[in-house]
Protein backbone atom coordinates (compact mmCIF):
# COMPACT_ATOMS: atom_id res chain seq x y z
CA UNK A 1 0.00 0.00 0.00
CA UNK A 2 2.99 2.37 -0.09
CA UNK A 3 1.77 3.91 -3.35
CA UNK A 4 -1.53 5.09 -1.90
CA UNK A 5 -0.71 6.33 1.57
CA UNK A 6 -2.97 8.99 3.08
CA UNK A 7 -0.70 12.01 2.95
CA UNK A 8 2.72 13.24 1.92
CA UNK A 9 3.81 13.06 5.56
CA UNK A 10 2.42 9.54 5.83
CA UNK A 11 4.27 8.44 2.71
CA UNK A 12 7.50 9.90 4.03
CA UNK A 13 7.06 8.08 7.35
CA UNK A 14 6.38 4.76 5.68
CA UNK A 15 9.14 5.15 3.14
CA UNK A 16 11.51 5.78 6.03
CA UNK A 17 10.25 2.61 7.72
CA UNK A 18 10.59 0.59 4.50
CA UNK A 19 14.20 1.65 3.96
CA UNK A 20 15.06 0.86 7.56
CA UNK A 21 13.46 -2.59 7.27
CA UNK A 22 15.71 -3.38 4.29
CA UNK A 23 18.98 -2.22 5.89
CA UNK A 24 18.14 -2.28 9.57
CA UNK A 25 20.43 -2.64 12.53
CA UNK A 26 19.22 -5.83 14.26
CA UNK A 27 19.22 -4.28 17.74
CA UNK A 28 16.44 -1.71 17.69
CA UNK A 29 13.02 -1.03 19.26
CA UNK A 30 10.57 -3.58 20.70
CA UNK A 31 7.01 -3.73 21.98
CA UNK A 32 5.66 -0.75 24.03
CA UNK A 33 5.64 -2.80 27.25
CA UNK A 34 9.40 -3.38 27.16
CA UNK A 35 10.32 -0.06 25.56
CA UNK A 36 12.38 1.29 28.47
CA UNK A 37 14.14 -2.03 29.09
CA UNK A 38 14.83 -2.43 25.37
CA UNK A 39 16.37 1.02 24.98
CA UNK A 40 18.70 0.49 27.94
CA UNK A 41 19.82 -2.93 26.74
CA UNK A 42 20.50 -1.62 23.24
CA UNK A 43 22.78 1.11 24.62
CA UNK A 44 24.69 -1.57 26.47
CA UNK A 45 24.89 -3.69 23.32
CA UNK A 46 26.49 -0.82 21.39
CA UNK A 47 29.34 -0.83 23.88
CA UNK A 48 29.58 -4.62 23.91
CA UNK A 49 29.75 -4.97 20.13
CA UNK A 50 32.69 -2.62 20.04
CA UNK A 51 34.76 -4.63 22.50
CA UNK A 52 37.90 -5.97 20.87
CA UNK A 53 39.06 -7.79 23.95
CA UNK A 54 37.08 -9.33 26.80
CA UNK A 55 38.14 -8.85 30.40
CA UNK A 56 36.40 -9.33 33.70
CA UNK A 57 36.41 -5.56 34.20
CA UNK A 58 34.63 -4.51 31.00
CA UNK A 59 32.21 -7.46 31.19
CA UNK A 60 31.31 -6.55 34.78
CA UNK A 61 30.74 -2.92 33.81
CA UNK A 62 28.44 -3.87 30.93
CA UNK A 63 26.50 -6.41 32.98
CA UNK A 64 26.06 -3.85 35.75
CA UNK A 65 24.06 -1.78 33.24
CA UNK A 66 22.05 -4.86 32.24
CA UNK A 67 21.32 -5.59 35.92
CA UNK A 68 20.12 -2.03 36.53
CA UNK A 69 17.91 -2.23 33.43
CA UNK A 70 16.29 -5.46 34.66
CA UNK A 71 15.72 -4.14 38.17
CA UNK A 72 14.23 -0.95 36.75
CA UNK A 73 11.86 -3.16 34.73
CA UNK A 74 10.64 -4.55 38.09
CA UNK A 75 12.17 -7.98 37.58
CA UNK A 76 12.54 -9.97 40.82
CA UNK A 77 15.89 -9.28 42.54
CA UNK A 78 16.83 -12.95 42.91
CA UNK A 79 15.92 -13.65 39.28
CA UNK A 80 18.08 -10.74 38.15
CA UNK A 81 21.02 -11.89 40.26
CA UNK A 82 20.88 -15.44 38.87
CA UNK A 83 20.52 -14.15 35.30
CA UNK A 84 23.58 -11.90 35.55
CA UNK A 85 25.58 -14.68 37.18
CA UNK A 86 24.86 -17.10 34.33
CA UNK A 87 25.66 -14.52 31.65
CA UNK A 88 28.93 -13.52 33.32
CA UNK A 89 30.06 -17.13 33.70
CA UNK A 90 29.50 -17.82 30.00
CA UNK A 91 30.86 -14.43 28.88
CA UNK A 92 34.20 -15.11 30.58
CA UNK A 93 34.45 -18.59 29.12
CA UNK A 94 37.38 -19.55 26.86
CA UNK A 95 35.16 -19.82 23.76
CA UNK A 96 34.03 -16.18 24.03
CA UNK A 97 37.46 -14.80 24.93
CA UNK A 98 39.04 -16.56 21.95
CA UNK A 99 36.30 -15.66 19.45
CA UNK A 100 36.84 -13.17 16.63
CA UNK A 101 33.93 -10.98 17.76
CA UNK A 102 33.69 -11.43 21.54
CA UNK A 103 31.24 -8.54 21.96
CA UNK A 104 28.76 -10.13 19.55
CA UNK A 105 29.15 -13.42 21.36
CA UNK A 106 28.15 -11.82 24.65
CA UNK A 107 25.09 -10.26 23.00
CA UNK A 108 24.12 -13.76 21.81
CA UNK A 109 24.61 -15.13 25.32
CA UNK A 110 22.28 -12.45 26.72
CA UNK A 111 19.71 -13.26 24.05
CA UNK A 112 19.89 -17.00 24.84
CA UNK A 113 19.68 -16.44 28.59
CA UNK A 114 16.77 -14.02 28.20
CA UNK A 115 14.95 -16.67 26.16
CA UNK A 116 15.62 -19.15 28.98
CA UNK A 117 14.36 -16.65 31.52
CA UNK A 118 11.07 -16.44 29.61
CA UNK A 119 10.68 -20.21 29.49
CA UNK A 120 13.06 -21.48 26.75
CA UNK A 121 10.46 -22.87 24.35
CA UNK A 122 6.78 -22.77 23.44
CA UNK A 123 4.55 -24.89 25.71
CA UNK A 124 1.28 -26.22 24.27
CA UNK A 125 -1.89 -27.06 26.16
CA UNK A 126 -2.19 -30.62 27.43
CA UNK A 127 -5.54 -31.33 25.77
CA UNK A 128 -5.25 -34.59 23.79
CA UNK A 129 -8.10 -35.55 21.50
CA UNK A 130 -10.10 -38.75 21.57
CA UNK A 131 -11.16 -38.81 25.23
CA UNK A 132 -14.64 -40.17 25.98
CA UNK A 133 -15.05 -37.69 28.83
CA UNK A 134 -14.87 -33.90 28.34
CA UNK A 135 -11.54 -32.38 29.35
CA UNK A 136 -11.69 -29.44 31.75
CA UNK A 137 -9.60 -26.33 32.34
CA UNK A 138 -9.52 -23.84 35.23
CA UNK A 139 -8.79 -20.14 34.87
CA UNK A 140 -7.63 -18.67 38.17
CA UNK A 141 -6.06 -15.43 39.39
CA UNK A 142 -6.67 -12.22 41.27
CA UNK A 143 -9.65 -9.97 40.67
CA UNK A 144 -9.15 -7.70 37.65
CA UNK A 145 -6.39 -9.77 36.01
CA UNK A 146 -8.61 -10.59 33.02
CA UNK A 147 -9.78 -14.17 33.71
CA UNK A 148 -13.19 -13.87 32.08
CA UNK A 149 -11.89 -12.12 28.96
CA UNK A 150 -9.02 -14.59 28.69
CA UNK A 151 -11.52 -17.47 28.95
CA UNK A 152 -13.32 -16.10 25.91
CA UNK A 153 -10.10 -15.50 23.98
CA UNK A 154 -8.84 -19.00 24.73
CA UNK A 155 -12.19 -20.48 23.70
CA UNK A 156 -11.92 -18.67 20.39
CA UNK A 157 -8.48 -20.19 19.70
CA UNK A 158 -9.62 -23.71 20.59
CA UNK A 159 -12.80 -23.38 18.54
CA UNK A 160 -10.63 -22.53 15.53
CA UNK A 161 -8.99 -25.96 16.03
CA UNK A 162 -12.42 -27.65 15.62
CA UNK A 163 -12.84 -28.23 19.34
CA UNK A 164 -16.33 -28.28 20.87
CA UNK A 165 -16.24 -25.80 23.74
CA UNK A 166 -18.36 -25.04 26.77
CA UNK A 167 -17.75 -21.92 28.85
CA UNK A 168 -18.80 -22.24 32.50
CA UNK A 169 -19.42 -19.31 34.83
CA UNK A 170 -17.96 -20.43 38.17
CA UNK A 171 -17.48 -16.94 39.59
CA UNK A 172 -20.37 -16.70 42.03
CA UNK A 173 -19.25 -13.46 43.69
CA UNK A 174 -18.63 -10.80 41.06
CA UNK A 175 -22.13 -9.65 39.96
CA UNK A 176 -21.27 -9.03 36.30
CA UNK A 177 -18.98 -12.04 35.81
CA UNK A 178 -21.64 -14.37 34.43
CA UNK A 179 -23.17 -11.64 32.27
CA UNK A 180 -19.77 -10.85 30.81
CA UNK A 181 -19.04 -14.51 30.06
CA UNK A 182 -22.45 -14.93 28.45
CA UNK A 183 -21.83 -11.89 26.23
CA UNK A 184 -18.46 -13.25 25.12
CA UNK A 185 -20.00 -16.66 24.37
CA UNK A 186 -22.67 -15.03 22.18
CA UNK A 187 -20.01 -13.11 20.25
CA UNK A 188 -18.15 -16.36 19.66
CA UNK A 189 -21.35 -18.34 19.00
CA UNK A 190 -20.34 -20.85 21.66
CA UNK A 191 -22.44 -22.48 24.42
CA UNK A 192 -22.25 -21.05 27.92
CA UNK A 193 -23.39 -22.76 31.12
CA UNK A 194 -24.65 -20.53 33.94
CA UNK A 195 -26.53 -21.15 37.19
CA UNK A 196 -27.44 -17.68 38.37
CA UNK A 197 -28.21 -17.52 42.08
CA UNK A 198 -26.31 -20.72 42.91
CA UNK A 199 -23.42 -20.10 45.34
CA UNK A 200 -22.01 -23.64 45.50
CA UNK A 201 -19.36 -24.01 42.79
CA UNK A 202 -19.32 -27.81 43.23
CA UNK A 203 -23.00 -28.02 42.23
CA UNK A 204 -22.25 -25.78 39.24
CA UNK A 205 -19.32 -28.01 38.27
CA UNK A 206 -21.42 -31.20 38.56
CA UNK A 207 -24.19 -29.81 36.38
CA UNK A 208 -21.77 -28.31 33.85
CA UNK A 209 -19.80 -31.53 33.35
CA UNK A 210 -23.02 -33.53 32.98
CA UNK A 211 -24.26 -31.06 30.37
CA UNK A 212 -20.92 -31.22 28.54
CA UNK A 213 -21.04 -35.02 28.40
CA UNK A 214 -24.61 -34.98 27.06
CA UNK A 215 -23.72 -32.49 24.31
CA UNK A 216 -20.49 -34.17 23.22
CA UNK A 217 -18.27 -31.29 24.38
CA UNK A 218 -14.49 -31.71 24.05
CA UNK A 219 -13.22 -29.00 26.40
CA UNK A 220 -14.90 -27.23 29.33
CA UNK A 221 -13.41 -23.91 30.47
CA UNK A 222 -14.22 -22.85 34.05
CA UNK A 223 -14.04 -19.10 34.74
CA UNK A 224 -13.43 -19.01 38.50
CA UNK A 225 -13.71 -16.28 41.10
CA UNK A 226 -10.90 -13.95 42.10
CA UNK A 227 -10.09 -11.67 45.01
CA UNK A 228 -8.22 -8.42 45.40
CA UNK A 229 -5.69 -10.45 47.37
CA UNK A 230 -5.14 -14.14 48.09
CA UNK A 231 -7.12 -15.42 51.07
CA UNK A 232 -7.85 -18.84 52.53
CA UNK A 233 -11.57 -19.05 51.57
CA UNK A 234 -10.69 -18.36 47.91
CA UNK A 235 -7.91 -20.95 47.88
CA UNK A 236 -10.05 -23.65 49.53
CA UNK A 237 -12.90 -23.07 47.08
CA UNK A 238 -10.52 -23.44 44.15
CA UNK A 239 -8.99 -26.57 45.65
CA UNK A 240 -12.45 -28.18 46.03
CA UNK A 241 -13.28 -27.28 42.44
CA UNK A 242 -9.97 -28.70 41.23
CA UNK A 243 -10.51 -31.96 43.09
CA UNK A 244 -14.01 -32.23 41.64
CA UNK A 245 -13.33 -31.63 37.94
CA UNK A 246 -9.69 -32.86 37.79
CA UNK A 247 -8.63 -30.30 35.17
CA UNK A 248 -5.94 -31.02 32.56
CA UNK A 249 -4.88 -27.39 32.71
CA UNK A 250 -4.90 -24.89 35.59
CA UNK A 251 -3.90 -21.54 34.08
CA UNK A 252 -2.99 -18.57 36.25
CA UNK A 253 -4.06 -15.29 34.64
CA UNK A 254 -1.52 -12.59 35.52
CA UNK A 255 -1.72 -8.87 34.84
CA UNK A 256 1.58 -7.84 33.20
CA UNK A 257 1.58 -4.68 35.31
CA UNK A 258 1.94 -6.60 38.60
CA UNK A 259 5.76 -6.65 38.34
CA UNK A 260 7.52 -8.37 41.23
CA UNK A 261 4.17 -8.98 42.93
CA UNK A 262 3.63 -11.60 40.20
CA UNK A 263 6.23 -13.78 41.95
CA UNK A 264 4.27 -13.83 45.21
CA UNK A 265 0.92 -14.38 43.46
CA UNK A 266 2.29 -17.17 41.26
CA UNK A 267 3.98 -18.91 44.19
CA UNK A 268 0.81 -18.92 46.31
CA UNK A 269 -1.43 -20.25 43.53
CA UNK A 270 1.14 -22.85 42.49
CA UNK A 271 1.56 -24.17 46.04
CA UNK A 272 -2.20 -24.39 46.54
CA UNK A 273 -3.35 -25.67 43.14
CA UNK A 274 -0.33 -26.86 41.20
CA UNK A 275 -0.81 -24.55 38.22
CA UNK A 276 0.27 -25.82 34.80
CA UNK A 277 1.07 -22.45 33.27
CA UNK A 278 0.13 -18.80 32.97
CA UNK A 279 -1.65 -16.36 30.70
CA UNK A 280 -0.05 -12.93 30.74
CA UNK A 281 -2.56 -10.15 30.04
CA UNK A 282 -2.26 -6.48 29.05
CA UNK A 283 1.03 -6.90 27.20
CA UNK A 284 -0.07 -4.03 24.95
CA UNK A 285 0.25 -1.59 27.86
CA UNK A 286 3.26 0.28 29.19
CA UNK A 287 4.00 -2.06 32.13
CA UNK A 288 7.70 -2.62 32.68
CA UNK A 289 7.70 -6.37 32.15
CA UNK A 290 8.70 -7.73 35.55
CA UNK A 291 5.93 -10.34 35.56
CA UNK A 292 6.94 -11.79 32.18
CA UNK A 293 10.61 -11.96 33.09
CA UNK A 294 10.13 -13.42 36.58
CA UNK A 295 7.29 -15.96 36.35
CA UNK A 296 8.92 -18.98 34.68
CA UNK A 297 12.21 -18.61 36.57
CA UNK A 298 10.43 -18.64 39.94
CA UNK A 299 7.71 -21.26 39.35
CA UNK A 300 9.33 -23.46 36.72
CA UNK A 301 6.02 -23.28 34.82
CA UNK A 302 5.61 -21.83 31.30
CA UNK A 303 3.75 -18.77 30.11
CA UNK A 304 1.40 -20.33 27.57
CA UNK A 305 -0.51 -17.36 26.16
CA UNK A 306 -0.33 -13.58 26.03
CA UNK A 307 -3.16 -11.06 25.83
CA UNK A 308 -2.08 -8.19 23.58
CA UNK A 309 -5.23 -6.11 23.40
CA UNK A 310 -8.88 -5.82 24.38
CA UNK A 311 -10.43 -7.59 21.37
CA UNK A 312 -11.06 -11.33 21.34
CA UNK A 313 -8.55 -11.83 18.55
CA UNK A 314 -5.83 -9.99 20.52
CA UNK A 315 -4.50 -13.21 22.00
CA UNK A 316 -1.59 -15.36 20.92
CA UNK A 317 0.57 -18.31 22.00
CA UNK A 318 3.60 -17.18 23.99
CA UNK A 319 6.93 -17.91 22.29
CA UNK A 320 9.87 -17.14 24.62
CA UNK A 321 12.39 -16.84 21.78
CA UNK A 322 10.19 -14.41 19.86
CA UNK A 323 9.49 -12.32 22.96
CA UNK A 324 13.22 -12.15 23.70
CA UNK A 325 13.79 -10.94 20.14
CA UNK A 326 11.19 -8.20 20.61
CA UNK A 327 12.76 -7.08 23.89
CA UNK A 328 16.19 -6.90 22.28
CA UNK A 329 14.81 -5.04 19.26
CA UNK A 330 15.30 -7.84 16.75
CA UNK A 331 11.64 -7.89 15.72
CA UNK A 332 9.34 -10.88 15.38
CA UNK A 333 8.85 -11.56 11.70
CA UNK A 334 7.63 -15.13 12.30
CA UNK A 335 4.63 -13.94 14.35
CA UNK A 336 3.90 -11.27 11.75
CA UNK A 337 3.84 -13.88 8.98
CA UNK A 338 1.52 -16.07 11.08
CA UNK A 339 -0.80 -13.12 11.64
CA UNK A 340 -0.83 -12.40 7.92
CA UNK A 341 -1.56 -16.04 7.08
CA UNK A 342 -4.51 -15.99 9.49
CA UNK A 343 -5.87 -12.68 8.23
CA UNK A 344 -5.48 -13.18 4.47
CA UNK A 345 -7.70 -15.54 2.52
CA UNK A 346 -5.38 -17.41 0.14
CA UNK A 347 -7.97 -17.93 -2.61
CA UNK A 348 -9.01 -14.26 -2.55
CA UNK A 349 -5.35 -13.21 -2.65
CA UNK A 350 -4.74 -15.41 -5.70
CA UNK A 351 -7.74 -13.94 -7.54
CA UNK A 352 -6.65 -10.43 -6.62
CA UNK A 353 -3.16 -11.10 -7.98
CA UNK A 354 -4.64 -12.15 -11.32
CA UNK A 355 -6.80 -9.02 -11.43
CA UNK A 356 -3.78 -6.84 -10.65
CA UNK A 357 -1.80 -8.48 -13.46
CA UNK A 358 -4.64 -7.68 -15.86
CA UNK A 359 -4.86 -4.10 -14.62
CA UNK A 360 -8.35 -4.67 -13.20
CA UNK A 361 -7.60 -3.56 -9.63
CA UNK A 362 -10.58 -1.52 -8.35
CA UNK A 363 -11.51 0.47 -5.27
CA UNK A 364 -13.60 -2.54 -4.24
CA UNK A 365 -10.41 -4.62 -4.22
CA UNK A 366 -8.55 -1.91 -2.34
CA UNK A 367 -11.28 -1.80 0.32
CA UNK A 368 -10.85 -5.54 0.84
CA UNK A 369 -7.09 -5.04 1.22
CA UNK A 370 -7.62 -2.32 3.84
CA UNK A 371 -9.91 -4.60 5.82
CA UNK A 372 -7.43 -7.48 5.72
CA UNK A 373 -4.71 -5.10 6.89
CA UNK A 374 -6.90 -4.13 9.87
CA UNK A 375 -7.17 -7.80 10.88
CA UNK A 376 -3.43 -7.80 11.59
CA UNK A 377 -4.05 -5.44 14.49
CA UNK A 378 -2.88 -1.89 15.30
CA UNK A 379 -0.32 -0.51 12.87
CA UNK A 380 2.11 0.22 15.71
CA UNK A 381 1.99 -3.45 16.73
CA UNK A 382 2.77 -4.56 13.17
CA UNK A 383 5.70 -2.15 12.94
CA UNK A 384 7.13 -3.44 16.24
CA UNK A 385 7.34 -6.94 14.76
CA UNK A 386 9.66 -5.73 12.01
CA UNK A 387 13.40 -5.63 12.76
CA UNK A 388 14.13 -1.97 13.35
CA UNK A 389 10.53 -0.95 12.71
CA UNK A 390 10.02 0.91 15.98
CA UNK A 391 13.25 2.84 15.61
CA UNK A 392 12.51 3.66 11.97
CA UNK A 393 9.20 5.29 12.87
CA UNK A 394 10.39 7.03 16.04
CA UNK A 395 8.69 10.41 15.96
CA UNK A 396 6.27 9.43 13.18
CA UNK A 397 2.59 10.06 13.86
CA UNK A 398 1.25 6.51 13.44
CA UNK A 399 -2.06 7.39 15.11
CA UNK A 400 -2.65 10.06 12.48
CA UNK A 401 -1.84 7.63 9.68
CA UNK A 402 -4.26 5.06 11.10
CA UNK A 403 -6.95 7.74 11.27
CA UNK A 404 -6.38 8.56 7.61
CA UNK A 405 -6.66 4.87 6.71
CA UNK A 406 -10.06 4.83 8.44
CA UNK A 407 -11.07 7.91 6.45
CA UNK A 408 -10.09 6.18 3.21
CA UNK A 409 -12.21 3.19 4.18
CA UNK A 410 -15.15 5.50 5.00
CA UNK A 411 -14.85 7.26 1.62
CA UNK A 412 -14.85 3.99 -0.32
CA UNK A 413 -17.75 2.63 1.75
CA UNK A 414 -19.75 5.77 0.89
CA UNK A 415 -19.52 4.88 -2.81
CA UNK A 416 -21.87 2.58 -4.67
CA UNK A 417 -20.48 -0.69 -6.08
CA UNK A 418 -20.67 0.84 -9.55
CA UNK A 419 -18.65 3.88 -8.44
CA UNK A 420 -15.99 1.69 -6.80
CA UNK A 421 -15.56 -0.35 -9.97
CA UNK A 422 -15.55 2.69 -12.24
CA UNK A 423 -14.35 5.87 -10.46
CA UNK A 424 -14.41 7.81 -13.74
CA UNK A 425 -18.19 8.34 -13.33
CA UNK A 426 -17.63 10.36 -10.16
CA UNK A 427 -18.78 13.84 -11.12
CA UNK A 428 -18.87 16.84 -8.79
CA UNK A 429 -22.32 15.98 -7.38
CA UNK A 430 -21.34 12.40 -6.60
CA UNK A 431 -18.09 13.53 -4.99
CA UNK A 432 -19.91 15.94 -2.68
CA UNK A 433 -22.30 13.14 -1.69
CA UNK A 434 -19.41 10.75 -0.89
CA UNK A 435 -17.52 13.41 1.08
CA UNK A 436 -20.61 14.25 3.14
CA UNK A 437 -21.41 10.58 3.70
CA UNK A 438 -17.91 9.77 4.93
CA UNK A 439 -17.44 12.89 7.05
CA UNK A 440 -14.48 14.04 4.95
CA UNK A 441 -13.87 16.68 2.30
CA UNK A 442 -14.00 16.69 -1.50
CA UNK A 443 -10.31 17.60 -1.51
CA UNK A 444 -9.47 14.47 0.51
CA UNK A 445 -11.55 12.34 -1.87
CA UNK A 446 -9.85 13.89 -4.92
CA UNK A 447 -6.46 13.13 -3.41
CA UNK A 448 -7.45 9.49 -2.81
CA UNK A 449 -8.74 9.09 -6.35
CA UNK A 450 -5.63 10.67 -7.86
CA UNK A 451 -3.27 8.34 -6.01
CA UNK A 452 -5.46 5.36 -6.80
CA UNK A 453 -5.36 6.24 -10.50
CA UNK A 454 -1.55 6.41 -10.37
CA UNK A 455 -1.51 3.04 -8.63
CA UNK A 456 -3.71 1.50 -11.32
CA UNK A 457 -1.43 2.78 -14.08
CA UNK A 458 1.61 1.31 -12.35
CA UNK A 459 -0.10 -2.09 -12.00
CA UNK A 460 -1.08 -2.12 -15.67
CA UNK A 461 2.53 -1.48 -16.67
CA UNK A 462 3.69 -4.25 -14.36
CA UNK A 463 1.13 -6.64 -15.86
CA UNK A 464 2.21 -5.84 -19.44
CA UNK A 465 5.86 -6.23 -18.53
CA UNK A 466 5.27 -9.63 -16.92
CA UNK A 467 3.37 -10.84 -20.00
CA UNK A 468 6.26 -9.76 -22.19
CA UNK A 469 8.79 -11.58 -20.00
CA UNK A 470 6.62 -14.71 -19.99
CA UNK A 471 6.57 -14.74 -23.82
CA UNK A 472 10.35 -14.50 -23.76
CA UNK A 473 10.35 -17.68 -21.66
CA UNK A 474 11.74 -16.32 -18.43
CA UNK A 475 8.93 -14.69 -16.47
CA UNK A 476 9.98 -12.26 -13.76
CA UNK A 477 12.94 -14.47 -12.93
CA UNK A 478 14.50 -13.81 -16.36
CA UNK A 479 15.85 -10.46 -15.25
CA UNK A 480 17.90 -10.64 -12.04
CA UNK A 481 16.98 -7.99 -9.50
CA UNK A 482 13.70 -7.06 -11.21
CA UNK A 483 11.59 -8.20 -8.24
CA UNK A 484 13.65 -5.99 -5.95
CA UNK A 485 13.24 -3.09 -8.38
CA UNK A 486 9.47 -3.51 -8.30
CA UNK A 487 9.46 -3.60 -4.49
CA UNK A 488 8.77 -7.30 -4.03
Amino acid sequence: HFGILPSHKGRADYAKMWRACQTSNPYLSSSPMFESLSEKLQKTFKNLRGLGKISETNVSESLREVRMALLDADVNFKVTKQFISRVKEKALGEEVIASIQPGQQIVKIINDELTGLLGSERSDLDLPRGFAQPLSMMMCGLHGAGKTTSSGKLARLLAAEDRKLLLVGADVYRPAAMDQLETLAKQLELPCFLMRGEKDVIKIADAAMSKAKEDGIDVVIFDTAGRLQIDEPLVQELVRLRDKIEPREILLVLDAATGQEAVSVATHFDEALGITGAILTKLDGDARGGAALSFSEVTGKPIKFAGIGEKLEDFEPFHPDRMASRILGMGDVVSLVEKAAEAVDEESARKLEERMKKGQFTLEDFLEQLRQLKKLGPLEGIVDMLPGGGNALKGANIAKSEKEFRQMEAMICSMTVKERCNPSILNARRRRRIANGSGTTVAALNSLLKRFSQMQQMMKKMGKFQKMMTKMGGGMGAMPGMEKLLGR
